[in-house]
């Protein structure tokens, strides 16, 4: 078959046509070069200006002829950084291929223009061609959207992203910079109650108020230049840079108070504002970002909690408070199932012959990283996570093991365990059929345990919690109210409680030192306290005890028992099984 394909002719399996390139003559370069509407240039070895085009020297506001024998470098400003300079000579001298870049440009008239430039060796030639792109209508479309981008719409000021990009440049350079001991600071705030002027006058009228309060930070920050920026919400910040020290954030943050005190005029309403200032101060170098905002985050926090309307220093002692009890609160649940903790007991002891009645059970946490705790320092944050219940659980079911250990080894020598109950072992738990259940493990007889509750918790049982304080006392089991006379008790209602025993909470007990002027009037409160208790058929066990004229002066008032350091501190279970080995008195 004869024919073309694709225009071309020839037979089948016939030769191609040879397809030349015709090289561009010097002439026509000339015409083009002359012609285009990008700025050019011919550049020599040497750097200097052979011959420019009519769209350079529109660009640079002159004769394109009177740019000949000029510096190119000068002229587009490749001097401004060693790095570009570099470069820029490497292809003047062929052993580079191309240099790309953006500069600022200076025109004949002073105006400057934003340019891309590019410059590429000339083949067969020693020289260079220079092209220059007016990239300016471009790049400040680009900054508009950037600020757009990078401002919060309602208070004209720099938004999260670009206050973050700026605490990072900050950081940054401090880190080329560390030996001449640069330091940053951070006032972080938040509006106190500024939910309430959403929820009452609207939220165009709230973005009203976001401005006003914007423009005053501004002003409070505008002196030394300090960045000022919405983090989202009600919450702004103010970054300074280079800071003096504590004693210049801690200024900023009371003029920052004191331009707030003034109320605000917004939608005909005159609103009251305050603020609420975490203030963190610190050297820059070694300092991240991400550190910087928890510190100014919790102190804020602090600032909310100690009462809000001021500011609060960022303290490391107080840091370190948070993160151990954070620390604590993560690993409680997990240290119960390691069997982490241990029991120790104080002996509960008879103010009239000197005789052991019983002994308190009491929790220490041997904790692998901060060494043993006593319970004030981990039983508050179980009773809010709730691992209270099987810590509870685990401290009920060791120290009824032990008193039946106790029974079987002195049966002439009864001694009562007492243990201490949370409220939330009431509320969340059976505590009626983990207490039954653990008497039939132990076979511990319920006459031999005493539970211990607080006097807020009891003097207010109603409903499930008084019904299980009820059945429990039922089971015959014993119900102290521990640390009593440090709430408003209702006395009257005490002959209502399943109670058998008031524990005096240690601060009546202090007033009786001798090394104290002793108060009549403390003796009589507790003299009468007594004298209720024993009316009403409870016993009463005085803590804190800690000398012998205070034992004498509370058996001679009727105290019943006594517990404190006199008689001996918390111990291991074997100290008190040598004590009752020996029967010597505590």
């Amino acid at each position: 078959m004869s024919g073309t394909l694709d225009g071309q002719g020839g037979a089948p399996g016939s030769t191609p046509p040879v397809v030349t390139q015709r090289h561009v003559t010097s002439k026509e370069f000339r015409a083009a070069f002359r012609a285009a509407h990008l700025g050019m240039a011919v550049v020599g070895r040497d750097g200097l200006v052979r011959t420019a085009n009519d769209a350079l020297g529109a660009l640079l506001g002159t004769d394109p002829a009177r740019l000949q024998d000029s510096s190119a470098a000068d002229l587009t400003g490749l001097r401004e950084d060693a790095r570009t300079w570099l470069a820029y000579r490497e292809v003047l001298l062929g052993r580079r291929d191309r240099l790309h870049c953006t500069r600022r440009i200076r025109q004949a008239g002073g105006q400057g223009v934003w340019a891309e430039v590019t410059v590429t060796p000339l083949p067969e030639t020693r020289d260079a061609l220079l092209s220059v792109a007016d990239v300016s209508d471009r790049r400040d479309l680009r900054a508009r959207l950037r600020h757009l981008r990078m401002h919060d719409p309602v208070t004209r000021l720099p938004n999260r992203s670009l206050f973050f990009e700026r605490l990072a440049a900050a950081l940054a350079t401090a880190e080329l910079t560390t030996g001449r001991g640069g330091r940053i600071g951070l006032c972080y705030l938040d509006l106190d109650g500024f939910k309430a002027v959403n929820d009452t006058l609207g939220h165009r009228a709230g973005d009203r108020l976001l401005g006003a309060v914007a423009r005053r930070l501004s002003e409070c920050a505008a002196p030394d230049g300090h960045l000022v920026a919405r983090l989202g919400g009600d919450e702004f910040a103010l970054l300074v840079e280079d800071s003096a020290g504590t004693e210049q954030l801690v200024d900023l943050a009371a003029a920052v108070q004191a331009a707030l005190a003034r109320p605000f005029e917004v939608a005909g309403q005159r609103l009251a504002v305050s603020a609420s200032i975490g203030v963190v101060e610190r050297p820059a170098a070694g300092t991240h970002a991400t550190e910087l905002m928890q510190a100014a985050d919790t102190t804020l926090y602090w600032a909310k909690a100690d009462g809000k309307a001021r500011w609060t220093l960022f303290d490391p002692e107080r840091n370190a408070h948070r993160m151990t009890r954070q620390a604590l609160s993560n690993t409680l649940r997990p240290a119960v199932e390691r069997e982490e903790f241990v029991l120790q007991y104080q002996p509960l002891v008879g103010l009239g012959d000197g005789v052991v009645r019983g002994v308190e059970a009491l929790v220490r946490w041997r904790h692998p990283q901060f060494g043993t705790l006593a319970p004030n320092r981990f039983i508050g944050l179980a009773e809010e996570t709730g691992a209270i219940v099987p810590l509870g659980r685990w401290v009920l079911a060791t120290a009824c093991r032990q008193a039946r250990r106790w029974q079987l080894d002195h049966p002439g020598e009864p001694l009562v365990v007492s243990v201490n109950v949370a409220v939330r072992q009431v509320w969340d738990s059976d505590l009626v059929a983990d207490v039954a259940s653990i008497l039939a493990e132990t076979g511990l007889p319920p006459r031999l345990l005493q539970l211990e509750l607080t006097e807020s918790a009891v003097m207010g049982s109603a409903g499930r919690p008084l019904q299980q304080l009820q059945e429990l006392s039922d089971m015959g089991i014993a119900i102290a109210i521990d640390d009593f006379g440090t709430g408003y008790s209702n006395l009257a209602y005490l002959s209502r409680l399943p109670v058998s025993t008031l524990k005096l909470d240690g601060s009546f007990v202090h007033g009786f030192r001798a090394d104290e002027h002793p108060n009549p009037a403390d003796e009589t409160i507790v003299e009468a306290l007594v004298q209720l208790a024993h009316r009403l058929g409870l016993t009463v066990t005085a803590e804190c005890v800690e000398s012998a004229e205070q034992a004498e002066r509370l058996g001679r008032i009727g105290c019943d028992t006594g517990q404190g350091w006199f008689y001996s501190r918390p111990v291991p279970a074997d100290r008190i099984s040598a004590l009752l080995d020996t029967g010597a008195r505590p």
